[in-house]
């Protein structure tokens, strides 16, 4: 059972001003935070791909190798590669080159991406948007398998007896992100690849039939069961009671969500929705330690995972309750879920 950490580099909004934190400053911040991870013992870092005004990283792979330079043991992930928008064979040369950097410690979640931003300003139609996913993931897994690889798709040009340099010392590990389609679900478990649930809403046990039909696929498609990995992906935050939580927390989040609700037409997110969240029942991990630890603990069993990642920067908190929340997750909740299981 791994524990990690994930962030998608939220920008603060800065009090009076109302504007967003400089990204540098926080990228910065970022490397003060993941290097306390590894000291609190977490075993992965798992950092999303946005290009959007509120969030500091686009590249993930540059923001990874700078992490890599100052850790030495925790894993170092992307979460997601929006692999429809990307180049696989970049991707791959890229993460070869940061798993080569890190001694080993590099993986890819890829997934076709929540955010739509990059389609446009890589040029691809939106009207494409499964199609890419399958044509690239095909080919990211082809270029990962195979030294020299004979490639033809619709999307990019094709490859005659290529080989894509550097070459890693390793095969990386691939995982799938899903949200929810049972499409996505049965594409992982054929293909026998690790899967990486995002829960960020309404009641986990929701996704108990997702996770059990992943099971049964992978086990039908000839996989070795004793090989299978299922991790889940949700919003966390440690910190002292509720009180403290709706006061200090809360109004960056709900904020936070407004702005991606504002492009998707989702009502205004409101108290009552986070609430629920917190609720035994909800989605959101977050509490003081005891909470979020039952709560991990009550996920683990049902799905059986082998990895959680604690989201824990939504809506940007600042770089002193970041610092406060992977303390508290590291020196409190993982040992605890770590002596329980």
């Amino acid at each position: 059972m791994e524990l990690g950490l994930g962030m998608f580099g939220d920008l603060t909004i800065e009090g009076q001003k109302n504007k967003f934190q400089p990204p540098r400053e926080r990228l910065n911040e970022m490397i003060e935070q993941v290097k306390l991870a590894e000291e609190a013992g977490l075993d992965s870092f798992v950092l999303g791909e946005h290009h959007r005004p509120d969030y500091a990283v686009s590249s993930t792979e540059i923001v990874l190798a700078a992490l890599a330079s100052v850790t030495k043991k925790i894993k170092l992930a992307s979460g997601v590669t929006v692999l429809s928008s990307s180049d696989p064979v970049k991707v791959y040369q890229d993460y070869v080159t940061l798993d080569l950097l890190s001694n080993n410690r590099a993986e890819i979640i890829a997934g076709r991406g929540s955010f739509t931003e990059s389609f446009p300003l890589f040029g691809y139609d939106l009207k494409d948007y499964n199609e890419l996913y399958t044509e690239k993931l095909d080919l990211l897994l082809k270029l990962n398998n195979e030294e020299t690889i004979s490639w033809e798709g619709k999307f990019r040009a094709s490859l005659n007896e290529q080989t894509v340099y550097p070459r890693p010392e390793r095969k990386l590990p691939v995982w799938i992100a899903v949200g929810g389609t049972p499409q996505s679900v049965e594409r992982a478990a054929r293909l026998g690849l690790p899967i990486m649930f995002a829960i960020i809403g309404g009641m986990p046990r929701q996704f108990k039939p997702l996770v059990e039909y992943y099971k049964e696929e992978y086990q039908k498609n000839g996989h070795d069961i004793n090989k299978m990995q299922i991790g889940v992906h949700s919003h966390t935050f440690v910190c002292n009671s509720v009180d403290d939580l709706l006061e200090n927390y809360y109004p960056g989040y709900a904020a936070q969500m407004d702005r991606i609700g504002a492009t998707r037409g989702w009502m205004p997110y409101s108290k009552q929705q986070f609430l629920h969240g917190l609720s035994p029942d909800g989605a959101l991990y977050m509490g003081d330690p005891s909470e979020v630890t039952d709560k991990i603990l009550e996920t683990i069993e049902m799905f059986g995972l082998t990895r959680y990642i604690a989201h824990v920067d939504v809506g940007g908190p600042t770089h002193k309750q970041l610092m406060k929340t992977i303390e508290m997750f590291g020196e409190k909740v993982v040992p605890a879920i770590r002596k329980a299981i």
